[in-house]
């Protein structure tokens, strides 16, 4: 095998510190099979931000980072629209992106084997969605952009420290469940008017989010379109009986639940945080469009 320069981002607190031995193991793995590593651990996500941007800057072979959908966020900002592969073992709580993909999640030994193997390849071609932000810098997603209630979910997931696992992000939604009440939003898809009120709304490149909920069962990570995903309004109690739903993904037979497809999306609302990947965006509106092929990926 030829010796690749691989960098290696590693998030020391992933899973809450749970995953904290699994990036010192795929350093020694790419080591062992005689790559030459540069491995990046800081004690915070910008630290360790700023120190990958100066390693690709250097443009290695290849970008690992090892963690959850946050470092996949960190890594498709990355190397997105560039020649670099990315490669991805999951050791975060929600790890959607990993499970798209068809990444081992919760045997990291697997999903390092599946990386090397992934090495000796040709990358996998899929799209990420590039996201425009009035007075912000572009930036990119590969899951799903959440801009509802599933944002002020993830909004109040990210600020609690229990439970430590995916189950935060069940606990965290029955408590926002407390004041649902649903927005008015103005969606234009490739030109055409949506004006809706709504829950719930995704804007998804991915099938799910939150640790597994199939919010878009049916969508591609390589079929140059964005699924956008609009829950009509819902009492708690109409919420409580869709919401088992979306584990299996049979939530979308619900009359109440529309799908449109489009590669280009502006989203409009008063007072609305959007999160991609389950990173804070910032205030709506925003531009999402679809760049096909734009991520090259170390997977099967």
């Amino acid at each position: 095998m030829t010796a690749l320069r691989i960098v290696v981002a590693i998030n020391p607190t992933a899973s809450f510190g749970k995953g904290r031995a699994v990036g010192p193991a795929v350093v020694q793995s790419l080591r062992g099979a005689g790559h030459r590593v540069t491995a990046l651990s800081e004690p915070t996500m910008a630290d360790l931000h700023r120190e990958a941007e100066k390693a690709v800057a250097l443009a290695p072979d290849a970008l690992v980072v090892v963690g959850g959908d946050g470092m996949v966020s960190l890594g498709a900002n990355l190397v997105a629209g560039t020649r670099i592969p990315l490669g991805i073992v999951p050791s975060g709580t929600g790890n959607d992106v990993s499970r798209g993909l068809r990444i081992p999640i919760g045997d990291t030994d697997a999903a390092t084997d599946q990386l090397l193997s992934a090495l000796t390849r040709e990358p996998r071609v899929i799209d990420a969605a590039l996201i425009r932000h009035a007075g912000e810098p572009d930036r990119w997603y590969a899951g799903v952009l959440s801009a509802g209630f599933d944002a002020l979910v993830n909004e109040r997931a990210n600020l609690m420290r229990w439970p430590r696992g995916k189950s935060r992000y069940n606990v965290a939604l029955f408590r926002e469940l407390a004041t649902l009440k649903p927005t008015t939003y103005r969606l234009v898809l490739d030109g055409v008017e949506w004006n809706t009120a709504g829950t719930l709304v995704s804007i998804a490149n991915n099938t799910s989010f939150g640790g597994g909920m199939l919010i878009t069962p049916d969508a591609l990570l390589d079929d140059g379109l964005l699924d956008v995903c609009v829950v009509e309004p819902l009492s708690r109690i109409a919420f409580l009986g869709i919401f088992p739903r979306v584990f299996k993904g049979t939530h979308v037979t619900d009359p109440r639940v529309s799908i449109r497809r489009a590669k280009h999306v502006r989203i409009e609302a008063d007072g609305v945080v959007a999160y991609a990947d389950g990173e804070r965006v910032g205030q709506l509106p925003l531009e999402i469009e679809i760049v096909p092929g734009a991520l090259r990926i170390l997977s099967p």
